[in-house]
């Protein structure tokens, strides 16, 4: 029996209806919209994409979006000095500074000056901080778009066998947190793989739900993922085929119980909880 395809393009679309209409009612009584501002450094092709989707995505749902583009070789000192205006911009409720930014530039100096109530990322050690120890606060987008996907499915993780590949600061080290969590969307229990792991294969093969965000083109195959499982692919890797993930999508259809595609799984989830955050921070800002 095929698996089912946790299809995050569909879901996502669904959430930013439910924005739309979560702006609409709190712009009509606080007289204004949320407003966002992304801040793009350089030329990267990728980069470029993606912030073209999240303009796009926050004109759909009613969120004001203001992208400040900046030559590749712009100072640290500028970079910093926009920030600041930004954090003191009542206009604007989430920053978001793409990455990677271009050499030269010292990324995290510029997210730990992100006021924490705007940082929609969720990249401050203060929200960080606010996860390791289970209170409220901005998560970072792509893990809890990927349990916002699983939650839409009736995918539960409690008292599951969870298995994540990668451990980077964006996904897998708080993605971690996020399902170990008591709460409704967590109490998993959580195993953090990486380059050092001893028969990676053998840690994967004992995955209930398995996270793959390594960025290795269709590195999961059938024979290291137990039949029945979920599998969540965080990748996105470039080839000479197309877009593709770290599971090998076509081998894993008719073992697993549910997988996401790529493109059109993770990607738009990651969005979709972009919104959600400065709709959040909007409501913190506004107190409503």
């Amino acid at each position: 029996m095929a698996a089912l395809v946790l299809d995050g393009k569909k879901t996502a679309a669904k959430i930013r209806l439910e924005l739309q209409r979560e702006v609409a009612d709190l712009a009509a009584s606080r007289g204004f919209f949320p407003g966002l501002a992304v801040i793009l450094v350089g030329e990267d092709p990728a980069s470029q994409v993606y912030v073209r989707n999240k303009e796009r995505a926050c004109a759909e749902v009613g969120i004001v979006s203001r992208s400040l583009r900046l030559p590749g070789d712009v100072s640290q000192d500028h970079l910093e000095g926009l920030i600041r205006d930004l954090n003191a911009d009542e206009k604007i409720h989430g920053i978001l500074l793409q990455l990677p930014l271009p050499g030269g530039l010292q990324a995290q100096r510029c997210l730990e000056l992100i006021a924490p109530e705007k940082d929609v990322d969720g990249f401050h050690p203060e929200n960080m901080g606010r996860l390791t120890l289970g209170l409220p606060g901005l998560r970072p987008c792509t893990p809890a778009g990927v349990l916002e996907l699983l939650a839409r499915h009736d995918l539960s993780v409690a008292g599951k066998k969870a298995v994540i590949v990668g451990r980077s600061n964006i996904v897998g080290k708080p993605l971690a947190m996020m399902l170990a969590q008591p709460d409704s969307r967590g109490n998993a229990t959580v195993t953090l793989c990486h380059s050092r792991t001893p028969d990676l294969a053998a840690e994967m093969r004992r995955a209930d739900f398995l996270f793959l965000a390594v960025g290795r083109p269709l590195f999961a195959t059938a024979d290291m993922v137990a039949p029945g499982a979920v599998v969540v692919d965080v990748g996105i890797n470039r080839t000479d085929q197309g877009l593709v993930g770290d599971a090998d999508f076509a081998s894993l259809l008719e073992t697993v119980s549910a997988i996401t595609p790529v493109p059109g799984g993770v990607g738009p989830m990651t969005i979709a909880q972009l919104l959600g955050n400065t709709v959040q921070a909007y409501r913190a800002a506004v107190r409503c």
